[in-house]
């Protein structure tokens, strides 16, 4: 059974990692662990993921939600089918379809849709706009999913995707992050810098994209440029493990005994807790 990554989760779903957290905290999923202790989250997960925080945004309390998605749990298949996946409202219900049957699972005051479709192997999953939505924005959507569809295909094409996304809405930091890890691992670090840079003038401190900045950064071999990346990073969001892991390990290498003593001891709590 194919499993996706937290980083999968967050660049699918265009999720940050504090939100990821937060609705692995209130138990909307239980995800696996890796060989490596990773978590992996299944097909299930992924939707599941999905429609909790769009029922969260809807302002659904906590415990309605869970009920909810238990139902919808139970009627997902376990691989994402083939001819694709399409969940979306009718009144208050949350309508399942996969190309075959119809199942309907409660979901409170839910009133968002989206879709998702397997294409060439590749999970999207992309939320329906009114009639009445501004096209551009719809624009922005199509292209961030095409820049996703073609990182591992056609690098190129999809940093163009990605730049056109941030020309046209220049505070999408999900675009900003995966274009500069796509630069990142392509090993155009000078350029990958100047995006993550331009991120923070429009993003402002968002922890994902100051973890990335930090993985630069020691890639750079700059240790105190990304322990600053780091700390701005656990400091928008406490929880993040790798944050502390990171800092533990730099300031360990630094002779900051201490301090590596602390964050060693917060990434350990925070991973034991999940």
């Amino acid at each position: 059974m194919q499993t996706y990554s937290a980083a999968d989760i967050e660049r699918i779903l265009r999720l940050s990692r504090s939100t990821l957290r937060g609705l692995i905290k209130n138990g909307f999923v239980k995800p696996e662990r890796g060989p490596k202790r990773e978590l992996r989250f299944s097909f299930q997960d992924l939707i599941v993921l999905r429609a909790a925080r769009s029922l969260l945004e809807a302002k659904v309390p906590v415990r309605r939600i869970n009920r909810s998605l238990q139902d919808l749990r139970r009627h997902l298949p376990e691989e994402a089918p083939l001819s694709g996946l399409s969940i979306s409202a009718i009144g208050d219900e949350v309508v399942v379809r996969d190309g075959r049957n119809h199942f309907h699972a409660d979901s409170g005051q839910y009133v968002l849709g989206f879709d998702v479709s397997v294409e060439n192997g590749v999970v999207r999953v992309v939320e329906r706009k009114e009639e009445a939505a501004d096209s551009e924005a719809q624009d922005v959507d199509d292209w961030f999913d095409r820049a996703l569809e073609l990182e591992t295909s056609n690098p190129q094409e999809a940093r163009a995707a990605y730049e056109r996304v941030v020309a046209a809405e220049p505070d999408h930091c999900a675009a900003w992050i995966n274009l500069g890890r796509l630069l990142h691992e392509q090993h155009q670090t000078g350029e990958a810098e100047i995006i993550y840079r331009r991120a923070m003038e429009q993003c402002g401190p968002d922890p994902v994209l100051m973890f990335n900045l930090g993985v630069l950064m020691e890639d750079l071999d700059r240790p105190a440029a990304a322990v600053e990346a780091y700390q701005a990073a656990i400091t928008e969001d406490p929880t993040l493990a790798d944050g502390h892991f990171n800092l533990a390990r730099l300031y360990e290498a630094m002779g900051k005994a201490q301090h590596a003593i602390r964050h060693l001891g917060q990434y350990r709590r925070l991973v034991s807790a999940e």
